[in-house]
């Protein structure tokens, strides 16, 4: 697993695909890492269940859709982190941009378009969750994402029978990254050169297309 150093490097010249420009919903996450002795390691949400809510209970990456005050969506990626997990960017590293997403039109998100910036925190103080919208965070080890046996095929009340792609972070069943969060880890991971393991032969990956 590479050192921050590395991440540095290769995300310096990563270069992001971007959605146009035409009129869309747009929404920015927070790709929040930070030093261990075991390594670096990044900050996943457990989103509070609530009806209406898409995302409702969904592992996630910190973040939300832009507001009028957001001058771009890195700072608002900034500002929902802040307002969700306590945790302040403002003097945080920033390292780069994995570029947008668009969400699926199987889920009716086909009009949003999300943006995800990383950045790395020096001392990630104790968070402070906003309980209405956020149960629960992991840091997590980058090593760990590439362990094989926690990728496992999820299943949600929102994909029926359909199974996509996730990895395991702490609970079983509970705290399963899949969906766009994985989506984005995926770019992630390829960017610094450790891509996730190649499961083309076990899901229709096809799923994950923005139509």
């Amino acid at each position: 697993m590479p050192k921050v150093q590395r991440i540095r490097e290769r995300l310096r010249v990563f270069e992001p695909e971007r959605v146009g420009e035409e009129p869309r919903s747009r929404a920015a996450v927070a790709v929040v890492l930070r030093e261990s002795r075991d390594g670096p390691e990044i900050l996943f949400i457990e989103r509070a269940t609530r009806s209406g809510d898409p995302w409702s209970g969904h592992m996630a990456f910190p973040g939300g859709r832009l507001e009028a005050g957001d001058e771009t969506p890195r700072a608002a990626a900034e500002r929902e982190t802040f307002e969700e997990v306590g945790l302040s960017l403002d003097g945080a590293e920033y390292i780069g941009g994995l570029g947008d997403l668009q969400g699926q039109r199987r889920f009716g998100q086909n009009q949003l378009v999300v943006s995800a910036h990383v950045f790395l925190i020096e001392e990630a103080g104790p968070v402070s969750l906003q309980v209405s919208e956020v149960r629960s965070s992991i840091w997590f080890p980058l090593r760990g994402i590439l362990d094989e046996q926690r990728h496992v095929a999820y299943r949600s009340h929102e994909t029926g029978k359909m199974e996509f792609p996730g990895v395991l972070v702490g609970e079983p069943e509970r705290h399963v990254v899949w969906g766009l969060t994985y989506r984005f880890l995926e770019v992630f991971m390829g960017a610094i050169d450790h891509p996730l393991p190649d499961r083309s032969d076990e899901f229709d990956l096809s799923a994950f297309s923005k139509s």
